[in-house]
């Protein structure tokens, strides 16, 4: 992540990392601040044995794509929320990378999409990973049925009351 202020929101890829035992690495690298560190942390990603990279920045948002620009492995870009444009600037500055340069990109805040996201491109050499993925899919379903019995029987007024 760029700085710490973006930890608010990736604290939730490390959480499902970490429900996943998927080993990963929290840092703070910025791309304008510690242009230098970004540089070595990116270049050599791949000789250290990491797989994907999930880079979460607001504002001008250049981490991912800085850090897709020296890597061969994928990056997933997490847009994060810190102007007054709601996001929106960082969702942009990820999302419009040029031809040659792939940032996989996830809505605003959502540093969950992008650790499920890595945990399916791990699961493409890793049967574990994936059955744990089907569980998490079978677990989702279960509990959007679970509420929707619970509407039906309460009624959307008391449902809304709890």
């Amino acid at each position: 992540m760029g700085s710490d202020t973006d930890l608010l929101v990736m604290k939730d890829a490390a959480k499902i990392l970490d429900m996943f035992g998927v080993t990963h690495e929290v840092k703070i690298v910025s791309a304008h601040r510690t242009p230098e560190m970004m540089y070595t942390y990116a270049t050599s990603a791949h000789s250290r044995g990491v797989q994907v990279i999930i880079a979460g920045a607001g504002g001008a948002a250049h981490l991912p794509g800085m850090v897709a620009s020296l890597t061969p492995l994928p990056v997933i870009g997490v847009p994060v929320q810190a102007t007054r444009l709601d996001g929106v600037d960082s969702l942009l500055s990820i999302v419009q990378m040029p031809r040659g340069v792939p940032v996989a990109t996830v809505a605003i805040n959502n540093a969950t999409n992008a650790a499920l996201l890595a945990v399916r491109m791990l699961g493409i050499s890793d049967n574990d990973l994936v059955s744990r993925m089907r569980q998490y899919q079978e677990d989702m379903r279960d509990e959007n049925l679970n509420k929707g019995e619970k509407l039906e029987t309460q009624g959307w007024e008391s449902y809304l009351n709890q």
